[in-house]
């Protein structure tokens, strides 16, 4: 079984140990409409033309309605997608004159192929006529096409991972080779303490296992109410992590996301001020939990977030740090612009 930050970057366990789904004979399904809503609007904002006729850009993404969703049916995939899609763009020409418009997708669908894929341009009322309409009805056209093919491209490679299982008689399926994140944030402010000790872990049901205690520290350009409802928000963790999670946001109410592969419970909330958890990675021993403690300050503008992470089984200390800054703090901040 891969361990947290290898394999799938979202930390995807690639195959159960339990058995679950043995030989892929039920039908399993999983919803990755939050997945896909994100990286739609990400790719879209990513067109940019230019041409004798002056710039052209998507400025603004106004509409992002539809689902996605992967099953296995006995050993084979089927990918379901379905959106419709708006975005604004912002056309400058060559003699600095702005124009404004907007594309529509009407049909992406598995039913679909990229070439079918009704899209159209049209200028915002009022707007004179201007060549820069032309470059986005020709070469526009072309660009949006080929980031919805990224996007369906990027759905199957993401999803494949974890939904078809090693059978019960064959032997397991070597792991895959590490994938690079692809969030880039800039560099994380760390903490720098970091222990470890040879008893058992905190008081907490768990094995008694050799136990790690580290800190981290991360600054965000937002407010700390704001950041508080990131962590407990069931709709914010989905975006976040760009997957299915379930978070019931009170004391002593749990939470897993991440196909399972990350779990606990809130053990004391303290709005807009301090977060604790017993949290578990699937891959640790038994019922083996660690305390996470977040703290947030107010510093006019942004907050800083001090976090204690006790109890992570130790040789796990690494790729918990890792997981925390890279698919918690950076995740954050490049979603949401924290």
């Amino acid at each position: 079984m891969a361990k947290w930050g290898e394999g799938d970057p979202r930390w995807i366990v690639e195959q159960r140990a339990d058995g679950t789904n043995v030989n892929n004979w039920h039908w399993t399904e999983r919803d990755v409409s939050s997945w896909s809503s994100v990286l739609l609007r990400e790719l879209l904002l990513g067109v940019r033309l230019k041409g004798p006729e002056g710039d052209v850009q998507l400025t603004e993404v106004t509409k992002v309605e539809g689902e996605s969703s992967i099953n296995n049916r006995r050993g084979k995939l089927f990918f379901f997608y379905e959106w419709q899609l708006r975005a604004s763009w912002l056309g400058t020409s060559s003699g600095g004159v702005k124009f404004r418009g907007t594309v529509d997708v009407s049909n992406l669908s598995d039913e679909n192929d990229m070439d079918d894929l009704d899209i159209s341009v049209s200028m915002c009322k009022d707007q004179p006529d201007t060549p820069l309409l032309g470059l986005m009805k020709k070469s526009g056209v072309q660009e949006v096409r080929r980031v919805l093919g990224e996007f369906v491209r990027r759905l199957k490679a993401e999803f494949s991972q974890g939904m078809i299982l090693a059978k019960a008689d064959q032997p397991e399926l070597p792991e895959p080779q590490t994938q690079k994140n692809q969030i880039q944030t800039s560099k994380p402010q760390k903490s720098l303490t970091s222990r470890c000790s040879s008893g058992p872990a905190p008081s907490f049901p768990g094995v008694p296992i050799s136990t790690c205690t580290f800190n981290l520290m991360e600054t965000f350009q937002t407010s700390p109410d704001e950041l508080y409802r990131t962590f407990i928000s069931q709709e914010f963790v989905q975006v976040f992590t760009r997957s299915v999670a379930e978070v019931d946001g009170r004391r002593g109410g749990r939470f897993q996301m991440l196909d399972g592969s990350v779990r606990g419970e809130f053990t004391q909330l303290v709005p807009d001020q301090r977060i604790e958890m017993r949290w578990r990675f699937r891959t640790w021993p038994g019922e083996h939990y660690a305390t996470v403690q977040l703290d947030l300050e107010d510093r006019g503008g942004e907050t800083v977030l001090r976090m204690q992470c006790r109890g992570v089984p130790e040789g796990e200390e690494d790729s918990t740090r890792e997981g925390w800054t890279r698919f918690y703090f950076q995740a954050i901040k490049q979603v949401f612009g924290y």
